[in-house]
């Protein structure tokens, strides 16, 4: 049965982005068989195997390769078939896994997604692998006008520069911020963020592993991020910090970077009021606030966490990525910057536009949001499955320690489609080692958070069931079962 494709997906001033071939009924019908063909394979993959016995020994060739190659191992042995089925992905040694990590939450929509894999093969029809920002199709301005309409609908945010990375997308706000405030040397941000890889990023982000033997040239002045337990004093507390750091360096900080959902961090929210308060702050000193949306960006339950907090009308410069599959940096008319501030050759592959506007339009059209929304019943989902889980083996959950000594009120945590659990008493070391052992049982997941440490779950929720939570726990509480045999 063909794919129902959205008969306005993705389109600029009435212009289709999809490639001549690709609406040729011949291509088209080419098209329809192969997915066909790709839903027949997909029956196969119905949950969690074990590795083929047959296929050990070229997987260990493969996996030292791999190593050899990067020069350190990887945190799993994890080599695709290039083949999955939603939440099920298979891997070259015939295992099949549930992703609850899709990517660090790139893959919205799992693995060889019947809509997705659509898309990419139109864009792969395209005369162009790659976009440029220099020469670029109609592909480009699609992406970019849904992010820029979404975001629109609750900021003053109007204008959309696209790029391949995260991380270069956030240089891109920092540059622009720079700029804005002529080169004002110094930038707020909230401890425990995390901002990306390039030398400027990893000196800004709150995680000392990552600037390690760097050069230290960035001056950043942490926030004590929001903290639930202290509620109005924890506004109070960061409020009279930044007023202080402002007084100490006026007219020096060129924007005050916020994850208004904290990702790398904890999954941590911030409340309203919290963000409001420091805004508000940066405002009345011209200081501009700029949120880093990279990871929470279609995660929560709306299209920007911004939205879903209330704050759009504070924003000044949003960066978006991963499930996005193409990265942005978003910013108000008074923010547009100089001409040849923002430039690249290359700014992201055909296919990924094509495969990021697709997965925008269902995701804004197909019921994901709001407070009845697919996410927010997932989550709930997901909360359900967890309690039940900590109420019947309260032996996994012993009380987890912030870094002020406290007691946290609750081992379940996060928002939307940033899902967090904390077993084992959020020790960094057992968790890292029950993760391996959940791999090897049938699930992938992360840590998040400095301490205490949590599992990290980004399923794609783009496809999940509520119903799929079920074989995800019971390997969960296997696995959590193992690690506890060990230790004792």
């Amino acid at each position: 049965m063909p794919v129902a494709r959205p008969t306005a997906v993705a389109s600029h001033g009435g212009l289709s982005h999809l490639p001549p071939l690709a609406i040729d009924p011949t291509v088209r019908a080419a098209i329809d068989q192969i997915l066909v063909q790709l839903r027949r394979a997909q029956a196969s993959l119905t949950g969690a195997r074990p590795a083929d016995p047959a296929k050990a020994e070229s997987y260990s060739a493969w996996m030292q390769r791999n190593n050899e190659l990067r020069g350190r191992p990887t945190m799993y042995p994890y080599v695709g078939a290039g083949f999955g089925h939603g939440l099920l992905v298979e891997l070259a040694d015939g295992s099949v896994k549930w992703d609850m990590l899709s990517g660090i939450g790139v893959h919205m929509f799992g693995h060889s997604d019947a809509r997705m894999v659509e898309a990419a093969l139109e864009g792969a029809l395209s005369d162009l692998c790659m976009q440029g920002h220099l020469q670029h199709n109609t592909d480009v301005l699609a992406v970019a006008e849904i992010l820029a309409s979404e975001a629109a609908r609750t900021s003053r945010l109007r204008h959309c520069f696209v790029t391949n990375s995260g991380c270069m997308a956030n240089e891109n706000a920092l540059k622009i911020c720079q700029q804005k405030t002529q080169s004002a040397p110094r930038i707020l941000a909230f401890a425990d963020s995390f901002m990306g890889r390039s030398t400027t990023m990893s000196q800004i982000g709150d995680t000392a592993a990552y600037r390690q033997g760097l050069v230290l040239n960035t001056l950043v002045d942490y926030m004590p991020f929001y903290d639930a337990a202290l509620a109005e004093e924890s506004t109070r507390t960061t409020l009279a910090l930044l007023k202080q750091t402002i007084a100490r360096y006026p007219k020096q900080h060129s924007c005050f970077v916020m994850e208004v959902v904290q990702g790398e961090g904890g999954f941590n929210v911030a409340s309203r009021e919290f963000l409001v308060a420091l805004m508000q702050t940066c405002k009345n000193a011209s200081i501009p606030v700029w949120v880093d949306e990279v990871q929470s960006f279609g995660r929560t339950e709306n299209m920007f966490a911004f939205e879903t907090l209330g704050v759009g009308e504070y924003v000044d410069v949003a960066t978006v990525g991963k499930l996005s599959q193409v990265c942005a940096c978003l910013f108000t008319p008074e923010f547009n910057p100089g001409p040849g501030l923002l430039a690249g050759t290359f700014s992201s592959s055909t296919s990924a536009y094509h495969v990021g506007a697709r997965a925008l339009e269902i995701l804004r059209t197909g019921g994901y949001y709001g407070p009845s929304g697919r996410i927010a019943k997932l989550h709930q989902g997901f909360r359900d499955c967890a309690q039940d889980l900590v109420r019947r083996r309260p032996e996994f959950f012993p009380p987890v320690l912030d870094g002020a000594g406290r007691t946290l009120p609750s081992v379940i945590g996060g928002i939307g489609a940033m899902l967090r659990l904390t077993p084992l008493g959020g020790d960094k070391d057992r968790l890292v080692a029950f993760l391996k052992i959940l791999f090897d049982e049938g699930v992938i997941a992360l840590t998040c958070g400095h301490g205490p440490y949590h599992l990290r779950f980004l399923p794609p929720l783009g496809v999940m069931e509520v119903a799929q939570f079920k074989p995800v726990f019971a390997i969960l509480e296997k696995a959590l079962e193992k690690a506890l045999e060990k230790t004792n």
